[in-house]
Formats: C-alpha cells, structure tokens, sequence
C-alpha cells in the first residue's frame, strides 16, 4: 500500500474510533483521545470528566470496549489509558457537549451561549468562540456567534494551540451545530512579547564572536579585491584601467606661427572675390545717384520757399 493510502486510512481508523468513544462514553464526559501505535500494540489515552464511568464497576466496561476494539477496528493488543479532565470549562469537546445538551433540553440558544462563555472565560482562558449553525429560532437556519478574549482563526497556533470541538443538539425542527474555540491559559502565541523594565541592554545583547567583524569594518573596507588579494577560482579578471593620457599644452597664440592662423583657400575664391567687387560697385553708384536725387529735391524745395517770399 501507498503511503499516501496509508495516511488515508489511517485518519479514516482514527475519526470512526472518535466516533465510537463519543457513543459510549457520552454520558461520562469524553474530551478526546489521543491514539500511538506502538510494538507492544495500540497506545489509547482516553480524557474523560468521569473517569469512574468510562472503567465501569470492577472494570467491566473498559474491557467491553477493549474488546469492541479488537473486533470492529481490527487494533491488535489495544491499550487504553483513562485520564481525568483537569478542568472541563477549559476543554472545547465536553464544552460543545454540554451545550448540546442545555439546547436539547430547552435552553434559549442566547442564554446558553452567554452562559457558556462566560463559565469559559471565568475558568481562565485567553479567549473562546461560539457558533451555533442550523435552525436556531425557526424553520429558516442561521449562524449566531459568541467570542470573547482572544483567538486564532489560521496559522499553525491555530491548529496547535487552540482546542476545538463539536457537537450536535438534535432539535424538533432540525439539527444545530456546536462548534467551540478555546484558547487555554498560559499558551504561547508567536505575536506575544513582553516588555523589561529596568533591565541592562548589554545583558540583553547576543556576544559577538571574536572573529566576526563589526558593521564599522565592514563599511571601511572597499568593494573591489585589494591589489595583492588573489582572485578567487571561477570570477572573472577584473578589466584592466585604460592608461591615462598626457594632457595637451596650451597654445600659446602669440608664439604661434602666423601662418597657421592665415584665412584657409576657399575653392573657386576668384571667381568669388569679382562677384563681391562687382557688388561694392553697384552699392556705390546707387549711394551716389541717391545722394545726387537727395540734393536736387532740397534745391527745388529752396527756390519754391524764395518764389513765395518774392510775392
């Protein structure tokens, strides 16, 4: 068989085993159990609120059960070990039952979850949850909830730290669930830190081992392999640093040979030194007709103011 088939199998033994105890020892109390294989055969701890009930009168129903053991589960050599709930307000099992119960008998479902609680709470507990599914009132189902304190819903400390438990009230116009969360006193949970006061830091302060560096030599020492340091098999040659060049002299102008600074020949230069000329020509003969043009109209304006003084 598969390990996977194994696992499967054996949670299946395990619930129908849970189920078979729930039946026989409900009126006793039962608060779960807890099942080991080992060489010698099958380890069972049995927690119950009444321990004197579960053994029977010169252990006459602990040997019935033994037996019903062997012949419907198929356990060889079962073991079991009866144990009696410390306190039963702090066990979510026994609590679900008790519950169950007071609704089956009569109990207002809110008066019963308020009752419950607080019987949880005032037996120590950090934090506890309610919930009551299926027709509660009426024919129409509902969920209530009662929570107080603190509890955990996911995570591992879900599944490690708080105890869960079930049960069902069998009602006239149907079937309520029990489901109940406690979180017993003095459990560590991850998120919880305390606080000392008035302690020394250095007491609190992990030593650092001698050849361990500090955060200050680590920041002063450079990024990059020192010079003389080998490179380490399997990384890469760093690039070598281009060799730096020699900056250029300043020119100085007036050493300078005069030649280099000598207008540069412009091809076809010739051909463009007449068209200027022709140019400064022509700008020269229009300057010279304006200012003639200029000189005419003044002397007409002259003689016209003369003829006018004359009359």
């Amino acid at each position: 068989m598969a390990d996977e088939q194994q696992f499967i199998e054996d949670g299946l033994q395990r619930t129908q085993i849970d189920a078979f105890f729930e039946e026989e020892l409900g009126r006793a109390g039962y608060g779960g159990m807890d099942v080991a294989k080992t060489p010698m055969g099958t380890q069972i701890v049995l927690k119950a609120e009444k321990p004197g009930m579960v053994i029977g009168k010169g252990g006459e129903n602990i040997r019935k059960i033994t037996t019903e053991l062997e012949t419907r589960f198929d356990l060889e050599d079962p073991q079991i070990d009866v144990q009696e709930v410390d306190e039963p307000d702090l066990n979510a099992r026994i609590v679900a039952d008790r519950l169950a119960n007071a609704l089956e008998r009569g109990w207002y479902y809110r008066q019963a979850g308020r009752t419950t609680l607080e019987r949880i709470m005032d037996a120590g507990a950090l934090g506890a949850e309610i919930v009551l599914a299926g027709k509660v009132t009426g024919a129409r189902s509902r969920v209530e909830k009662f929570n107080e304190g603190y509890i955990k819903h996911n995570g591992e400390p879900a599944e490690t730290i708080v105890d869960h438990g079930q049960s069902v009230a069998v009602m006239k116009l149907g079937t309520i669930g029990v489901n109940v969360k406690i979180i017993p006193p003095g459990a560590e949970l991850p998120d919880d830190f305390r606080v000392a006061e008035g302690a020394d830091v250095e007491d609190l302060v992990a030593d650092r081992p001698e050849d361990e560096e500090s955060l200050d030599e680590l920041l002063e020492e450079p990024e990059g392999p020192a010079e003389d340091e080998p490179v380490p098999e399997g990384m890469p040659e760093p690039p070598e640093e281009p060799a730096e060049e020699p900056a250029e002299e300043p020119i100085d102008v007036d050493e300078a040979d005069e030649a280099e600074f000598e207008d540069p020949e412009i091809p076809g230069g010739d051909d463009v030194s007449e068209e200027l000329d022709e140019l400064e020509s022509e700008v020269e003969d229009a300057s010279e007709s304006a200012k003639e043009e200029a000189e005419r109209i003044v002397a007409e304006m002259d003689d016209d103011e003369d003829g006018g003084d004359e009359e």
